[in-house]
Order: C-alpha cells, then sequence, then structure tokens
C-alpha cells in the first residue's frame, strides 16, 4: 500500500515481448497489483510477463489479462480499469508496457490524489527539463498541437501533454464516468479528459521524466492528426457543451420552480 491507499498498475501491452519483462521487474515494490492487459498480441508478450512475474519478490500480485481481439490502447486501458474496481484498489496508475516511463516518478503521481487534492494525475512532460533534448522533434509537434486543442475541447485550461500516458485515477472518478463510452484506441486520454470534466474532477499535471529508446515507436502521425483526432476532440467537446448545458437548463428550471412556490406561499412577495 502506499499512504494506506491499495495501488493498482494497469499495463497496456501489444507486441511487447521485448520490452514487457523490465516494464514489469521495475514497478514499484509500493503497487499492490500490476495488471497487465495483453491486447490480442501476435507475439507471446502474455507469457513473458508471467515470466517476468516468477522473477519478483511478490508474483502473486502480476495478473496478465489476454484480450482474444485487439481493442486498442484505450480499450486495454478500460479492462484494467474495472479490474483495478473489482478487486478494490483505491488508485489505478497506468503505464505503458514498453518501458517508456519512469517508475521513480509513480509517487509523485499518487501524492495529489493520496493528498486530497486530485481525482486525476497526469504527466507532463514538458515540466521536465529534458523534454527538449530527449524527445523528438516531430512527437514535439505533434503534442503541442493535440495539447492546445485539448485544453478547449476538456476544459481543462491548466493542463498538458495531453498524450502522457502516464496517470493515477481514484476510484472515485472512475466510478463517475462510464467507462464503456470512453474511446477505445488512440485518443483515449483526450477523451477521458473530457469526461472528467463534465464529472466535476479535480485534475493535475506532475512533470515525469521522458524516456525515448533506439526502438521507440510513436503513435502521433499524419494519419492521427488527420483521423481519428479530430474527431474524438469534435466528439468529446460537443459532448461536454451538451452536458453543461443541460445541468444549466435543470438548474435555471429548478430555480423557476423555488421561486413560483414561494410567491404563493407568500402572497406579492
Amino acid at each position: 500500500m502506499y499512504r494506506e491507499l491499495r495501488i493498482a498498475v494497469v499495463i497496456p501491452a501489444f507486441n511487447e515481448r521485448g520490452k514487457i519483462a523490465a516494464t514489469v521487474a521495475t514497478v514499484p515494490e509500493l503497487v499492490d497489483h500490476i495488471l497487465v492487459i495483453d491486447d490480442a498480441s501476435h507475439d507471446d508478450t502474455s507469457r513473458q510477463a508471467e515470466l517476468a512475474a516468477l522473477g519478483r519478490s511478490d508474483p502473486a500480485r502480476v495478473e496478465v489479462i489476454r484480450h482474444t481481439a485487439n481493442r486498442g490502447v484505450g480499450g486495454a486501458i478500460t479492462t484494467g480499469y474495472r479490474r483495478a474496481i473489482e478487486i478494490g484498489a483505491d488508485i489505478a496508475a497506468v503505464m505503458a508496457g514498453d518501458g517508456q516511463m519512469d517508475p521513480g516518478d509513480l509517487p509523485a503521481l499518487l501524492d495529489p490524489i493520496a493528498d486530497g487534492r486530485a481525482d486525476y494525475a497526469k504527466g507532463n512532460r514538458f515540466l521536465h527539463p529534458a523534454i527538449w533534448t530527449t524527445m523528438p522533434a516531430s512527437r514535439i509537434v505533434g503534442n503541442l498541437v493535440l495539447s492546445a486543442a485539448t485544453r478547449v475541447t476538456s476544459g481543462y485550461r491548466h493542463v498538458f501533454d495531453s498524450q502522457c500516458g502516464y496517470t493515477a485515477i481514484h476510484r472515485r472518478a472512475l466510478a463517475a464516468i462510464e467507462l464503456g463510452e470512453l474511446f477505445p484506441r488512440y485518443g483515449y486520454p483526450n477523451d477521458l479528459l473530457s469526461r472528467l470534466h463534465v464529472a466535476d474532477m479535480r485534475v493535475v499535471d506532475v512533470p515525469v521524466r521522458p524516456i525515448y529508446g533506439p526502438t521507440w515507436r510513436s503513435g502521433i502521425h499524419l494519419g492521427t492528426v488527420l483521423h481519428p483526432m479530430p474527431w474524438v476532440l469534435l466528439r468529446s467537446w460537443t459532448t461536454r457543451i451538451a452536458v453543461q448545458a443541460r445541468r444549466r437548463a435543470r438548474s435555471l428550471g429548478d430555480d423557476a420552480g423555488w421561486t413560483r412556490r414561494r410567491e404563493r406561499v407568500v402572497p406579492g412577495a
């Protein structure tokens, strides 16, 4: 446990046989449950994760769940979130299966939630001084564009690095949104932010170290920018605006009803 909170780490993985073992092995001991979600890999990602679990001092804490069909990274994370809720985790963090996240940054993501200051903490690599020398230029440009757009569509004007998947979320935030309605593929974090805003959840950015290696694969490319990201952002924005408009209408209706009732009780007031 961490600060009297039960912690689960969700690790979505697709064709990560060469990296998943190291990722599983380096998850900090403070974590109660390690949930590897193999999103129908074509290789032996699941087997490598299971072998890595045997090498830990706490192999029983590792659970490997394999999808029979590929659902996308968002779908894999959703499976992990649901399992985290089932096993009683208070906080579910997400760490990628390719080792692109520093395990040493995990406590910094958990602390705002443990302190009661946030319901969702997300990594922001742009707050780390190594960003400009470590992150590839194409990735920087893509992130700047998508982060600026997500600030508008999500309603969280203070957050940045929207595509960073290193996150931690409290179970109350997971209970406040419809997990089954989240966009299942690339664009999942952008959609999630918008839904958290609708649910009035508190979100904070936390500096995390950017990690890139020679075999790193970017999720941002021209096809992603053209499709499906614009659709995901538009859907998130329209959904948020529609929900907020309905809330305002209900509030105005409630106020009008209260005024009419008051006038009947106190004529001429």
